[in-house]
């Protein structure tokens, strides 16, 4: 087995998978067993009390960080013309209309993090579903990406805004940070990302809706969190 294995390991037999662990203490592992040759993504994994079956217990919705994701964001505006020059001056990476639609459908061109439109755009945008909707990266008025106010919405894209989506199986797997955030930033966007998710726990959905957390990195080993913990400052 190589390095990374052992080391991962090695981390395993100091923590108690039975465990829930304070957000620091369980920070601490992830830190000891991520890789030294690149920045690992810290995530969090959420069990929603929730039935995914259920179209009313849907849970999707958005969150920007204090402390960004760590990443450089790739941002396409797909616009009408007269909003070309707000989307350029906005920071977009790629800005286009007609042209750019036609580019995706023929290149199948995914060299982009996240699509933003406008509503007079949505028609011809939605043809792109076969190309876009599988990468998840189709626009969506419900989370912000498709609006009038460009913008704006170039810039909180650019800030690291993140979307979020809950699985078939009740589970939300969302980035937080970068392992190089340290445990105070990442615990903070992991704060703002529970103010958000608790705003959105659908009026049909009974008993407790955070059901389950859990911290994890790249290559690292999961491990369980102390749901009050987030809970209790999150309100």
């Amino acid at each position: 087995m190589g390095r990374v294995g052992k080391r991962i390991q090695d981390i395993r037999k100091k923590y108690d998978s039975t465990k829930k662990y304070r957000f620091e203490e369980a920070f601490g592992f992830i830190a000891a067993a991520a890789s030294k040759k690149f920045d690992e993504t810290v995530d969090l994994a959420i069990n929603l009390g929730i039935d995914p079956k259920k179209s009313d217990q849907m849970v999707r919705g958005t969150c920007v960080y204090p402390h960004g994701l760590g990443k450089k964001v790739r941002v396409l505006a797909i616009v009408p013309p007269d909003k070309v020059e707000e989307a350029k001056e906005a920071g977009a990476d790629f800005v286009g209309g007609d042209e750019i639609i036609e580019k995706i459908q023929n290149e199948e061109w995914i060299e982009y993090d996240t699509v933003l439109t406008t509503p007079a755009m949505m028609g011809k945008v939605g043809k792109l579903g076969k190309v876009l909707g599988r990468r998840g990266l189709m626009p969506n008025p419900k989370v912000g990406t498709v609006t009038n106010d460009i913008s704006t919405a170039i810039k909180m894209a650019k800030a690291g805004k993140v979307e979020f989506k809950v699985s078939k199986t009740g589970v939300l797997c969302v980035p937080i940070g970068k392992v190089s955030f340290g445990p105070k930033k990442l615990y903070e966007n992991a704060i703002e990302l529970f103010k958000n998710l608790i705003k959105l726990k659908p009026p049909s959905a009974k008993g407790a809706f955070i059901k389950k957390v859990s911290l994890s990195s790249t290559m690292g080993p999961g491990i369980k969190l102390d749901e009050g913990e987030f809970l209790e400052h999150a309100k």
